[in-house]
């Protein structure tokens, strides 16, 4: 069993190696119909090639190219209403006589978009009918038989994965392009959430002065629930920060803690990070300096926040 997974394997490999010598002028001249395009590239396709199709719309649509997968029966009884003059198609077929597919191809003639197609025989009818033909042929299925749609799948799969990254790297797409397209999920949230999303602001902000002593610093510290306390100076400037780590060290340290103050037992320059700052820059931080919170400051060095590690966390970021 193990070896049958690894011929499999092998066998795919092999189809996905192949394509690169694939890619010539026919491939280059997608990428410009694309990139020209002023609607939306339309995927299509049926079956194993229809559920490829669907992924590659989704790839194109996610990285800057507009698109959408359309059933070929589907297109036939009425939602080729949606395709338009400014579209461009995109036809996924290995054996290139598709029936449901090449059906569509005089109602896309008569409404004058340009096709392309990915198919595993370049003189196929439906290679014929075609603007540009992009060769996805392989030497065999994965399947024993070579009848499953295996390896063929895999590589029309990739070139379109090809494609899109292409197109995204031609048309200069961020990450910040991609996190407006990606919300949702950790992903997003790396990309796109900010340290002021979910930072403590105004009264939630633990914050004693530097001569305040150390009863009121640990009421401070408890009733803000932050596990820390901003330590500031007269003009509200922040001077240190003061944590329960702080705390067990100077319990072991003296017998009279109450006699000190926050300027005594504060931690100086402390790390801080501004508040239009990524979160996961904010993560970043503190496990680079072991620490779980951070204070967020403004140009006056006032603090206007806090974040602490479980605030990240509770985000999604990780």
């Amino acid at each position: 069993m193990i070896e049958k997974a690894k011929e499999v394997i092998r066998k795919e490999a092999k189809a996905v190696a192949g394509l690169e010598k694939k890619i010539d002028d026919q491939f280059s001249q997608a990428v410009e119909l694309c990139l020209k395009c002023k609607g939306r590239v339309i995927v299509t396709g049926i079956g194993k090639s229809g559920i490829i199709a669907r992924k590659i719309a989704a790839t194109l649509a996610s990285t800057g190219t507009p698109a959408f997968f359309l059933h070929p029966s589907e297109g036939t009884h009425g939602d080729v209403g949606m395709v338009r003059k400014q579209d461009v198609v995109i036809a996924i077929s290995k054996s290139g006589e598709t029936d449901e597919v090449y059906m569509l191809i005089p109602l896309f003639k008569r409404i004058g978009v340009p096709i392309i197609t990915l198919t595993g025989n370049p003189k196929s009818p439906l290679a014929e009918k075609s603007d540009v033909i992009i060769d996805v042929s392989v030497d065999e299925e994965a399947c024993p038989y070579d009848l499953v749609p295996t390896s063929s799948t895999t590589a029309a799969l990739v070139m379109g994965d090809a494609l899109a990254i292409t197109l995204l790297e031609e048309r200069n797409f961020s990450s910040e392009d991609f996190a407006m397209l990606h919300p949702g999920g950790q992903l997003g949230k790396k990309l796109i959430l900010k340290v002021s999303d979910i930072m403590h602001s105004g009264e939630e902000i633990p914050k004693v002065s530097e001569e305040t002593g150390m009863k009121d610093v640990i009421l401070e510290m408890t009733s803000k629930r932050m596990g820390t306390t901003t330590v500031v100076n007269p003009k509200g400037e922040l001077v240190g920060i003061f944590t329960d780590g702080d705390l067990r060290r100077w319990v072991e340290k003296t017998d009279d803690i109450f006699s000190l103050k926050a300027k005594q037992v504060m931690s100086k320059n402390p790390k801080t990070i501004k508040a239009d700052e990524l979160a996961v820059k904010a993560l970043n931080l503190m496990e680079s300096y072991s620490i779980t919170s951070l204070v967020i400051t403004n140009g006056k060095k006032e603090p206007v926040g806090i974040i602490h590690l479980h605030d990240i966390l509770k985000a999604g970021v990780v």
